[in-house]
């Protein structure tokens, strides 16, 4: 595959390759001969990995069938202009569209180029393939302020969210300006997607906080099995699924809701959610099937039948009581108790190492896609942080909302309609 249809633009901007390689050698470099041959390198040129395209209606990484691995970072944007802020995602899109494919986040790659200059990739990619890496951006709330003239153009539905009961928020996880999501099948393809993409935003941006997460905790298509837990539980039994005709209006933003620039996007909201292990790990296995509301075998619910039997919340057992309690999480969670609200999850397991006193500083890194976080995600989460019987085994540290812009075209950045 060439490079040309690798790339949004002829190449990086000037300062996408002062980030990538520092003001003082790249005016060197590319100011006189090139020592090496100019050829791109391909590190996807050989395996048969899947890969799939960065440019579309929609942006990928949303209803893609999920992968194994996860490296999220949310930025915030340093005092650059408007004009510089759009340059950025132009770099960000011609980097990512080459990335997808495999190949180097530079057209020159790891080994080629300048010979007095630092390599316009990082390199530790260049012998795998693409392990179907999507690349996913988003803009946060504090994006929309007086810094760039965009306050006008924030959607209604890019709240600032409410703080939950039970909230342990933890300030250095929370928020930013913008979002990158990198999924993978090879842990080292997606770390080497965001390191590049933040060596490139040098000086114009820089990682607020990030999170690297293995073992989906959902499946987004029918093909895939139901992952589990740290909980060891089934998660994402109920999820919904790329071939569903229904799940498109739950995910994607409508052109008639007046959302403008946004038509074909979705909403995004992470929280990074601890879980209280060792704890768990010594309650009996009957307090947690109640607590969860399904076995932990199976994954049927308590009501009865198999892993997809709908759940019956009316059946009663010994003494009329419910046989999936009141607080259990999967009656709670259930869009019969939520107006028919759902959403599409996309999480991940965590372990960030211990903790002070030597517990698993370990979770869930959960994400979710939506139409309107207003009507989804928000009651859903309100009704869960009040009654989840879960929620004595589990507390909320990190949280943001973004809104992901539709897909970036062949020849265009992603979210270009919003500086239209």
């Amino acid at each position: 595959m060439t490079d040309n249809t690798a790339s949004a633009r002829p190449g990086l901007s000037r300062r996408g390759l002062l980030g990538l390689a520092g003001a003082g050698v790249v005016g060197a470099g590319l100011g006189f001969g090139i020592d090496r041959v100019l050829t791109p390198e391909a590190s996807a040129a050989s395996g048969a990995a899947p890969s799939y395209p960065f440019f579309g209606e929609h942006q990928s990484g949303i209803l893609t069938a999920a992968q194994d691995r996860l490296h999220f970072a949310a930025y915030d944007v340093s005092d650059i202009s408007r004009d510089e802020l759009e340059e950025l995602l132009a770099d960000w899109t011609y980097a990512a569209g080459r990335m997808s494919m495999g190949l180097g986040a530079g057209e020159y790659g790891p080994a080629s180029g300048p010979y007095d200059a630092p390599p316009d990739d990082t390199g530790e990619a260049l012998d795998l393939p693409p392990s179907g890496l999507t690349i996913t951006f988003g803009f946060g709330p504090s994006l929309f302020d007086d810094r760039f003239g965009l306050a006008g153009r924030r959607p209604e539905a890019l709240i600032d969210l409410p703080h939950f009961p039970g909230d342990a928020l933890i300030d250095t996880l929370v928020g930013g300006d913008l979002c990158i999501q990198a999924c993978s099948d090879d842990p080292q393809v997606a770390v080497h997607a965001i390191r590049n993409l933040s060596r490139i935003a040098f000086g114009r941006a820089s990682i607020r906080w990030s999170q690297l997460g293995f073992g989906r905790t959902s499946s987004t298509t029918r093909a895939q099995a139901t992952p589990r837990n740290l909980f060891g539980f089934k998660d994402g039994t109920a999820n919904l699924r790329a071939e569903d005709a229904e799940t498109a209006k739950d995910v994607w933003v409508q052109s008639g809701d007046g959302a403008g620039w946004m038509a074909g996007g979705s909403y995004l909201v992470a929280r990074k959610i601890r879980m209280t292990i060792e704890t768990w790990d010594r309650t009996s296995l009957r307090e947690q099937e109640r607590v969860v509301g399904r076995t932990k075998g199976e994954g049927a619910p308590l009501s009865g039948g198999t892993e997809f039997t709908e759940p019956d919340f009316a059946l009663t057992g010994r003494a009329d009581a419910p046989l999936i309690d009141e607080a259990a999480h999967v009656r709670l969670a259930h869009p019969d108790a939520n107006t028919g609200a759902t959403m599409l999850r996309r999480g991940y397991n965590f372990v960030d190492g211990n903790d002070d006193l030597g517990r698993l500083n370990a979770g869930l890194f959960f994400i979710c896609f939506q139409r309107d976080p207003r009507e989804q995600f928000v009651p859903i989460q309100l009704r869960l942080a009040k009654n989840d019987a879960m929620n004595e085994y589990v507390r909320h540290v990190g949280s943001g909302i973004f809104a992901l812009p539709p897909g970036a075209r062949e020849g265009g950045s992603i979210g270009a309609g919003l500086f239209a």
